[in-house]
């Protein structure tokens, strides 16, 4: 179907979209990130530790893949899963902390249509991805500890390629899902998003239209697809701590559990610094406190996982140590 808009020739609409949706004038739409605005006295110090902290994560992460590259001997399925982490911890942050350092150098805060939802999009996917990827790895530690001799033949190169793909396209419409629904909304002058990005629920929070199917949505498509990895990843869990019950001797058990330490210290960072920013009482209001906390897992996780992983694992550390020689 073929509407005329007020900015150019006709816009193809998907059969999706709603036959009823009024095309208008985006490019005069702006919003204005108040970010932390509201605390002018440790701007300069907030703008330190964040590049710090930006810069660390990419370093991190970028020797991580480095050393999986380089290493044939983290050519495995684990690994090549925690290459994929590091990808996406690279692009979650890139989609935030660059605006958010923009916002603590200048008072430039303002933000097209357009960059809005792009910002928009990119943070619900990579967000949903890492979530999506930390039950992929759940499964391959599962598959590991309780089908060791099966391993191999399970987790082939192939499956491995499955399960990532799938897990992009999952994440990717998910996003879409919830982007498109929101271009569907009208929104005119400037709008003041009472956070330091577009977060969808402050977006949707000072829209012109009403937004009851929007936030309806969040709270079932977008439960189901936050809630099914992490039901995996806790089902993983449960059949790894019965194996390790099964196992006689104390020094096997330690030494088999190690090898999920490191990942299942990164789920209780990532999933912890998200339940105390959105598990609240009042989730649609985004204090300071709240825009603090949601540095945690957009920011304090992606720059932990590198740390994790070098530290807790010998293979890693031998390979870091060749690249870094």
């Amino acid at each position: 179907m073929k509407i005329q808009g007020e900015t150019g020739p006709g816009v193809l609409l998907s059969p999706l979209v709603p036959s009823a949706i009024t095309i208008y004038n985006s490019s005069s739409v702006r919003f204005v990130l108040l970010g932390f605005s509201d605390v002018p006295q440790v701007r300069f110090y907030l703008l330190f530790i964040i590049f710090i902290m930006y810069l660390v994560t990419l370093l991190g992460n970028l020797i991580i893949i480095s050393c999986i590259v380089y290493d044939r001997a983290l050519h495995s399925p684990m690994f090549f899963f925690l290459s994929n982490l590091s990808v996406v911890d690279i692009c979650f942050v890139s989609t935030t902390i660059p605006t958010l350092l923009s916002t603590l150098l200048s008072d430039a805060r303002s933000l097209s249509f357009l960059s809005c939802i792009t910002q928009m999009f990119s943070f619900i996917s990579f967000g949903n991805l890492e979530n999506n990827i930390l039950a992929v790895m759940a499964y391959d530690r599962y598959v590991a500890i309780c089908s060791p001799l099966r391993y191999k033949s399970r987790m082939r190169s192939s499956l491995c390629i499955v399960l990532v793909a799938m897990s992009w396209v999952a994440a990717g419409g998910h996003s879409l899902l919830h982007t498109l629904m929101v271009t569907t909304l009208r929104y005119s002058g400037i709008k003041q998003v009472n956070h330091f990005f577009c977060e969808i629920a402050q977006v949707l929070s000072v829209s012109d239209s009403d937004t009851t199917s929007n936030f309806s949505l969040i709270l079932t498509e977008g439960a189901v697809s936050v809630g099914v990895p992490f039901l995996c990843i806790i089902l993983s869990y449960t059949f790894i701590l019965v194996a390790l019950f099964h196992l006689r001797s104390r020094e096997r058990m330690q030494k088999t559990f190690s090898t999920c330490s490191s990942h299942l210290t990164t789920v209780c960072l990532f999933y912890g610094t998200i339940a105390s920013v959105y598990f609240r009482p009042s989730a649609n209001s985004v204090g300071l406190r709240e825009r603090a906390t949601t540095i945690g897992y957009t920011l304090l996780t992606p720059m932990m996982n590198p740390i994790i992983y070098g530290l807790r694992n010998n293979a890693m550390k031998r390979a870091m140590r060749k690249v870094l020689q």
